[in-house]
């Protein structure tokens, strides 16, 4: 069977693009063996957001006493937060067979796709060709190669979401975002929770300064982090799991309940007969593309975690957007230096956008620094949530910013205005001067840009 195109899984970056040229009057093949939707629907973003409200929601209760307000006997309905949770999911799978049932000219294969050569992939029985063609496979859980781990029950990202009871004592490999959001989530519903990290500071890719105020935070709840360390063994024994590690104090272990691996993610490309089309990849597995997602064989696209890459759902939407711009609008859209805003659904949440202070000063760039803790700004205060500190990197040379951090209760809405302003390529002092609504968390700006000044 020929189509005008096909697109192999229904992820972030796949869908859109599907629904869009369908709606072009396009024949179009989808083509997938899980749930619509890909990972953030189904096991990614939607379901764990789902579930750290609710833990946010147990933390505000177990300590209402701090704001005032008298309440007893708190604990979390694990069982009933995840029947919840799968109620979202379902629901929003459910609009994405919406979409793909009202288009005739779109065909969803349900089943796993290999490619037999450049341009045909089979699922199952069937033949399908096309002249373009979208690889949008995703990611899974990878796990480091630990002795003794392969004889432990590991719970990944996606199994910790089925639990229907709070884990006694959770350990978990991996200090990333994953690690984090998960950890403090199952700490505020009642758990022990104990990190172990390989790095030196969790978070490893952020800024040192704002990653040390979230550790802080994380252990005022309780949260344990053991950094520096690398686990040397694993053993499950008697319903308990031991973890052995080598850290700067010497050898030691550490024993909990359950173990969540959030140690890294691998892509879904290792089945695809990418070797019959001729399709390049790196030495991971990811796809390689050039800087309009095509691959090394004309016609045939990546996009999504496939590619490589930071792993966010928006970061796939826009593949997209670059995509059809490209293909359809006749724009000349790339990936290259995009500019790319993150958040950490912790709470305080870590919004970051462009580069840390770290990235600028390996560039060489002069620099203006400005930093604002969370303790001077009233909305905070007002709330009683004052954990936090926004930090902004500045180009000294132009005033343009470089990079910001904000660690705060809302870190990620927050962010995305200095992400607007370097879309924008105004100066931080347009900002300087702003009417800030009062009181908001926002009016924090106009402290942090009151502080910016030359450093060494």
């Amino acid at each position: 069977m020929k189509y005008d195109a096909i697109i192999v899984g229904s992820g972030q970056g796949g869908n859109p693009l599907v629904y869009r040229l369908a709606d072009l009057g396009w024949s179009v093949a989808l083509l997938e063996k899980k749930d619509l939707g890909g990972t953030c629907v189904n096991v990614g973003c939607t379901p764990t957001k789902t579930m750290v409200h609710r833990a946010q929601i147990a933390h505000y209760a177990r300590n209402a006493t701090r704001w005032g307000v008298n309440a007893s006997n708190v604990s979390a309905d694990l069982a009933k937060i995840v029947a919840q949770k799968d109620e979202v999911v379902l629901s929003f799978r459910g609009s994405q067979q919406k979409q793909v049932d009202k288009r005739p000219n779109l065909r969803l294969y349900r089943g796993h796709a290999r490619f037999v050569s450049p341009h045909q992939l089979k699922v199952g029985d069937e033949l399908l060709e096309s002249e373009k063609i979208f690889i949008d496979v995703g990611g899974r859980p990878s796990f480091p190669a630990i002795p003794g781990l392969d004889n432990v029950a590991c719970l990944t990202n996606e199994s910790i979401m089925q639990l229907t009871s709070v884990p006694e004592h959770l350990l978990i490999l991996g200090g990333g975002y994953i690690g984090l959001e998960f950890g403090q989530m199952f700490r505020r519903f009642g758990s022990r929770v104990t990190v172990l990290h390989t790095g030196k500071q969790i978070a490893s890719r952020e800024d040192p300064e704002i990653a040390a105020e979230l550790q802080k935070a994380l252990e005022a709840e309780g949260v344990q982090f053991i950094l520096s360390a690398r686990t040397t063994g694993a053993e499950s024994k008697n319903g308990a799991i031991t973890l052995s590690f080598e850290s700067s104090a010497g050898s030691s272990n550490v024993t909990g309940s359950h173990l969540l691996v959030a140690t890294g993610r691998s892509p879904n490309t290792d089945d695809l007969g990418l070797d019959k089309a001729g399709i390049e990849t790196d030495k991971s597995g990811y796809i390689k593309v050039d800087g309009r997602l095509e691959t090394n064989v004309p016609g045939v696209w990546a996009l999504g975690d496939c590619k490589g890459g930071p792993a966010f759902t928006h970061l796939s939407y826009n593949d997209f957007q670059v995509i059809y711009g490209n293909l359809i609008e006749g724009k000349n859209l790339s990936i290259e230096n995009r500019l790319v805003p993150s958040c950490v659904f912790t709470d305080p949440q870590l919004g970051g956008v462009g580069m840390t202070e770290k990235e600028v000063r390996a560039k060489g760039y002069k620099l203006k620094i400005g930093r604002c803790p969370m303790t001077n700004v009233a909305r905070a205060i007002e709330r009683g949530e004052t954990a936090g500190l926004m930090k902004l990197v500045v180009d000294a040379s132009n005033d343009c910013i470089l990079g910001a951090s904000i660690l705060a209760s809302e870190g990620g809405e927050l962010v995305q205005i200095l992400g607007a302003l370097m879309l924008a390529h105004q100066p931080y002092t347009l900002l300087k001067g702003a009417v800030y609504i009062h009181p908001t968390l926002a009016e924090g700006f106009f402290f942090l840009m009151n502080d910016v000044k030359p450093v060494d």
